[in-house]
């Protein structure tokens, strides 16, 4: 069954994690497209900050406090996007945390909550959501975008309950997905797996290690992604790699995965610590961000686009280009032949 997805500026869209990186890049580049917004996160007063800013430049969001790793709350943003706007046509499950450090030094609480937060969070979400869109008769599908990871392909030592979690998440949304089509529900179900982002991830991520945590490159901007998430709300997609990087970096890993682990354990491990020591700090693991911030700095380069990603929103444009590319060599070497 083909589905059909309203343009942004003619849908109501719910925004998890909404109040920093990713989940704040979308919020704002999905109000710049006209979309109206429910944006949920823990802060009430982070997400009213966010709110005021979208609707004082023209856009219309509401938000609500919640923490989605209860089926309670999460239930409530459903509530709230039909009072305010009668419902909502595509929902982002973006909230996410990680944990920096050996497995074998990590609290056992603190596996328990990531995944109250990266794993149920999704689940929680993305089965209000199907109750929800499952009901529309209005001749235009409804959407579910769940964030994974480059980490649901590739497991990233020192990261490694995030990686577990986001494995989960993959798993858990090819299932739904499978069990929606075999009951021909109108919803586009699409995991997203971002490769290294350039934003507070590893600032608000808990952390084991005797030093400050970074990301490992290759890094890109956060708009990158929110770019690639609002596509498939407009774009029924099964699934979208973001970043080049990244996707390499899960080829290798089906097809070489002895040589990939060699790789991970020699390389990335180091890539993911400072020369900085650990102080204490804010975890978003136990509290809420409230820095509200796309991006964080970072002393390694950080990509503004990625080919691959423009490519994958542009399969046709894309094969036709390689195809004329293809029939110039051809006709060249033909033409040499000759002389």
């Amino acid at each position: 069954m083909a589905l059909h997805l309203k343009g942004l500026e003619n849908q109501t869209v719910i925004i998890t994690g909404a109040t920093t990186g990713i989940g704040l890049a979308t919020a704002r580049m999905a109000a710049e497209h006209g979309a109206r917004l429910v944006l949920a996160a823990r802060d009430e007063n982070t997400l009213r900050k966010l709110c005021d800013e979208i609707n004082l430049a023209g856009g219309e969001a509401v938000h609500v406090a919640v923490d989605v790793g209860d089926k309670a709350q999460v239930q409530r943003i459903t509530q709230t996007a039909i009072d305010t706007f009668g419902g909502f046509d595509t929902w982002i499950n973006n909230a996410g945390v990680s944990l920096f450090g050996n497995l074998l030094d990590i609290d056992e609480q603190d596996y328990h909550r990531l995944f109250d937060t990266t794993y149920w969070g999704v689940v929680y979400g993305s089965l209000e959501a199907a109750r929800h869109l499952g009901k529309r008769r209005d001749g235009y599908a409804g959407a579910i975008i769940n964030l994974g990871s480059v980490a649901s392909d590739q497991a990233i030592p020192y990261q490694g309950m995030y990686s577990a979690a986001k494995h989960a998440v993959k798993g858990f949304t090819d299932a739904l997905r499978m069990e929606l089509e075999h009951v021909g529900a109108p919803i586009s179900v699409t995991l997203i797996k971002p490769a290294t982002i350039a934003t507070p991830f590893p600032e608000h991520a808990g952390n084991v290690m005797d030093t400050e945590p970074t990301l490992p490159p290759p890094l890109y901007e956060p708009r990158i992604v929110a770019r690639s998430i609002l596509y498939c709300a407009e774009h029924p997609r099964r699934d979208m790699y973001v970043g080049g990087g990244g996707r390499l970096m899960a080829a290798l890993g089906h097809c070489a995965p002895r040589l990939m682990d060699k790789i991970m354990s020699a390389k990335i491990i180091e890539q993911q610590q400072t020369n900085k020591p650990e102080h204490r700090r804010h975890f978003a693991l136990q509290e809420p961000a409230t820095d509200m911030r796309e991006r964080a700095p970072y002393s390694r380069h950080v990509a503004k686009t990625s080919l691959y990603t423009n490519a994958s929103m542009h399969p046709v444009l894309t094969t036709t280009v390689l195809a004329g590319a293809l029939i110039g060599i051809v006709a060249l070497a033909e033409r040499r032949s000759k002389n």
